[in-house]
């Protein structure tokens, strides 16, 4: 069942007005709501989601069954697909949000000045937020989830190929909402699979929507950043790479970057291109390629690896800056941590990097110079996670600059103002 707004006779343009309408609304009274308040709409929909297991993954059947008929990618199918740990994992998402402290109202700085003025910056909810997303259902509950504990309204707009599982995750999200005395519009779904209602959310919807957030592949991103008249929080392909120094534990090297790749191949934060130092590839090179062969990966290397390993596909000027979310990585002999800068410089998404080294020189070069929303030293780019950072779930990925960057929780979702308290003062 659909707890929103339905079409009327304005069609499509009407709908999408009235979710703003409804979002704005709602965004007053949540951007005052206690934390023990919203704390309770969050434990209430974590508990439906476990309590509607059934007619969720009943949904997600049905999404699948359309996806195979339509013979999607592997990759998208595993992003789709739902299962009983995947749910617990939702609610158990949701119950790390709760648990975290409450942004809204939190003092970021404080200050007095000369003339007696004491002034604070203080977080502030965002008011409405637009999420565009394409495959994975558990967006739905990830957003809307972070979005409530930030205080913000949000409208989710969920791929077609999704919309059965997102419309029964949403429900036990409505429901969490009532149960604690929230507005129920506060979290909203858009109830068609019509594109032309991302053309609206990307429009601002009546000055409704403070900012839109996508998540998805690079043609969705694409048409966000050319199309929108609201600000953007940029998530662009995760182009992740490794690079595996000379000095790196050739067993470490091995386990991480089967991990980095294989774990999930579909996820943004899997690796798409290894780089390995030239002055070890007698040592790490091979044993590092045959444990990726061993996983299932493709390799598809440069001529230099080639060179010294021949037989595995070569790699086209194209693979260096594709994001596979297959089982597929490029492999490249790279001169040291120089050339794996010189590499990442030109082909990195500024997603995710990680080195594998035990020199300290290397790693502080490495963090110092190469330009990504997040970088990892001796650790898998899987993650890249706001759940693995400690911040319960996240919306996606921030690969730009402005605002939020890295993973979007629920200290990005909020803005700041400031509270200047005198005592009579005046300018002179």
């Amino acid at each position: 069942m659909l707890h929103q707004v339905q079409t009327n006779d304005n069609g499509l343009e009407g709908l999408m007005t009235a979710l703003g309408t409804q979002a704005r609304t709602a965004s007053r009274p949540l951007a005052i709501a206690s934390t023990d308040q919203k704390n309770r709409a969050l434990g209430a929909m974590a508990d439906a989601l476990i309590a509607d297991m059934d007619e969720i993954l009943a949904a997600n059947t049905a999404d699948l069954a359309k996806a195979r008929d339509n013979d999607l990618s592997h990759s998208f199918i595993d992003r789709l697909e739902l299962d009983a740990d995947r749910v617990h994992a939702m609610a158990e998402g949701i119950r790390a949000i709760a648990a975290l402290d409450d942004p809204v109202g939190a003092v970021i700085a404080a200050w007095e000045r000369p003339n007696g003025l004491e002034i604070e910056r203080v977080r502030t909810p965002l008011g409405v937020v637009g999420v565009i997303y394409e495959s994975r259902p558990n967006v739905t509950a990830d957003a809307g989830a972070l979005c409530l504990k930030a205080g913000n309204a949000v409208i989710l707009r969920g791929g077609s190929d999704s919309l059965n599982s997102s419309r029964a995750i949403h429900a036990c999200l409505v429901r969490g909402l009532k149960a604690a005395g929230l507005p129920e519009h506060a979290i909203q779904l858009v109830p068609t699979a019509d594109r032309a209602a991302v053309g609206s959310m990307l429009a601002g919807l009546a000055g409704a929507i403070d900012v839109i957030i996508p998540r998805g592949g690079k043609s969705l991103v694409a048409r966000v950043q050319n199309e929108a008249r609201v600000p953007v929080f940029a998530h662009l392909e995760g182009l992740c790479h490794l690079y595996v120094d000379a000095s790196a534990d050739i067993e470490m090297a091995k386990t991480i970057a089967v991990n980095a790749k294989m774990r999930r191949t579909g996820i943004c934060g899997a690796a798409e291109t290894l780089l390995v130092d030239g002055a070890a590839a007698a040592t790490h090179l091979m044993p590092i390629l045959t444990a990726l062969t061993e996983a299932g990966c493709e390799i598809r290397a440069s001529a230099a690896v080639l060179k010294v390993f021949p037989g595995f596909k070569p790699a086209s000027d194209e693979d260096w800056s594709t994001e596979y979310l297959d089982a597929v990585i490029s492999v490249a002999l790279v001169d040291g941590v120089a050339g794996a800068l010189a590499h990442i410089q030109r082909y990195s998404s500024h997603h995710t990097e990680a080195v594998i080294a035990e020199d300290p020189a290397v790693v502080e070069r490495f963090f110092n110079e190469v330009d990504s929303a997040i970088l990892l030293h001796n650790a898998s780019t899987q993650f890249a996670d706001g759940g693995e950072f400690g911040m319960g779930a996240e919306i996606g990925i921030a690969t730009g600059k402005m605002h939020a960057r890295g993973p979007i929780g629920v200290e990005q979702l909020t803005s700041f103002k400031y509270r200047v308290r005198g005592t009579g003062q005046t300018r002179p």
